[in-house]
């Protein structure tokens, strides 16, 4: 299926254009993940409805809505832009009319993603390159804070990531690169078409 076909059949609109960009230099404009390569992810990559995932800079939703359907997970998007927010909450009430769910598995939240405080079952994060390196260390550091308090299996997921987002994740913490997904024909022409899986093993 095309976008316009994943967007119909989930009853939202996530497709995005030029013009929309964020107020901040920290921010990057937005551009959800293509649902071709969210395919090719979730073919190697393995979602349940016990995980709990958060997309930082989420947009309208796009990600949020396709796990859910798909796998049922609780799933959070935080995104710091109001007009995304809007149209993220006006995408979640056209989704529950179609999709008869507990609202409470899908949750937006208005703010900058370093401000936003990692719930204990929270046990993925998805980044789409946001934001400034400066802004994701912050973020990991808070996602680091939440391990210490409740130990349990964390994943990181990227997608499209900065040299210094991996560098970062490499020599600065423990997590380390467990699968790397490419996408088919993108990757060939842009070796940064592809996702990243990082890990942090539930200490015994």
């Amino acid at each position: 299926m095309n976008e316009k076909d994943y967007d119909e059949l989930l009853h939202i609109q996530t497709e995005g254009n030029k013009h929309e960009v964020n107020d901040s230099i920290y921010y990057h404009p937005y551009e959800p993940t293509p649902y071709s390569a969210l395919e090719c992810l979730f073919k190697e990559y393995e979602m349940s409805e016990q995980d709990c995932i958060v997309d930082f800079g989420c947009g309208k939703g796009r990600l949020n809505f396709y796990l859910h359907y798909l796998f049922h997970s609780r799933v959070t998007g935080i995104e710091m832009n109001e007009t995304f927010y809007r149209e993220a909450l006006e995408n979640k009430e056209r989704y529950l009319m179609k999709l008869k769910c507990d609202p409470r598995t899908i949750q937006f939240h208005y703010c900058k993603a370093e401000q936003y405080e990692i719930l204990p079952e929270e046990n993925k994060f998805y980044f789409f390159n946001p934001f400034s390196i400066q802004i994701f260390m912050r973020v990991v550091n808070n996602i680091l804070r939440s391990f210490e308090a409740v130990n349990r299996d964390m994943d990181i997921i990227l997608y499209y990531a900065s040299d210094e987002y991996r560098y970062f994740l490499e020599y600065q913490t423990s997590f380390e690169l467990i699968k790397e997904i490419e996408i088919p024909v993108l990757n060939e022409k842009n070796a940064f078409e592809r996702f990243l899986i990082y890990r942090l093993r539930k200490e015994w």
